[in-house]
């Protein structure tokens, strides 16, 4: 199987390309920490990662991306870019949330036990969720505010993982939970969410944004002419 796999929904891009052949497995990936400029980097990426590994558009099996949260603009890209491949190559489609991506890197150093993701969502929210120690969700994602996901915390769950790690760690502190932070700049990363997506075996008829939130930026009201 040949799988592409797509992710810019934070602060990070990156492409992969997995081929496996039996028990054989080849990784190709780029990834570069960026806050803007995801659109303009994400394609030549592609190109890199699908050169290096030897393999035509046309022999893709599977387009991955994540599909979020995370940034409303970088969440689109991801998806925008794997539904157009997808529609020329026949391809086929898988999505899966960013902090799950996130939490299959983490597994690795979190020896074995339960941790939670955390996202700072801004604005004193959370995006949030449970995972066991191999990485595999047992909650979310949600988008809580750190007192209210300090309070979702299983009794088994002392370490916190990403950008909202200290936050959430702070909050628990409060009601008594020490909560050991680590990877507050962990991000989501194509080469694990192609990972995923192999070992899932899913396929998705198409993919939709995952935003948990309403956007930040709202319609402009009509102005009103007033009577003189």
């Amino acid at each position: 199987m040949n799988i592409l796999a797509l992710d810019t929904s934070m602060g990070a891009c990156s492409a992969a390309v997995l081929r496996t052949d039996g028990a054989k497995q080849e990784l190709y990936t780029r990834q570069r920490a960026m806050a803007r400029g995801h659109a303009e980097a994400l394609m030549p990426m592609v190109a890199e990662t699908m050169a290096e590994a030897g393999l035509p558009f046309a022999k893709l099996d599977l387009i991955a991306a994540t599909t979020g949260p995370g940034s409303f603009t970088g969440v689109r890209i991801a998806i925008a870019a794997a539904r157009g491949l997808a529609l020329v190559t026949r391809a086929n489609l898988f999505g899966t949330d960013s902090l799950t991506v996130m939490a299959l890197v983490a597994a690795e150093g979190v020896g074995g036990e339960p941790f939670a993701v955390a996202v700072d969502a801004r604005r004193g929210m959370l995006y949030f969720a449970l995972y066991d120690g191999a990485g595999r969700k047992r909650e979310g994602p949600v988008l809580l505010c750190p007192a209210n996901a300090a309070g979702e915390l299983p009794a088994d769950c002392g370490l916190a993982v990403g950008s909202g790690a200290v936050l959430l760690a702070e909050a628990a502190a409060r009601l008594g939970r020490p909560i050991d932070v680590r990877l507050p700049a962990l991000q989501p990363s194509a080469e694990a969410l192609a990972m995923i997506a192999f070992e899932s075996g899913e396929t998705s008829v198409t993919l939709r944004p995952l935003y948990l939130r309403p956007p930040d930026a709202k319609p402009q009201m009509p102005t009103l002419a007033v009577p003189r």
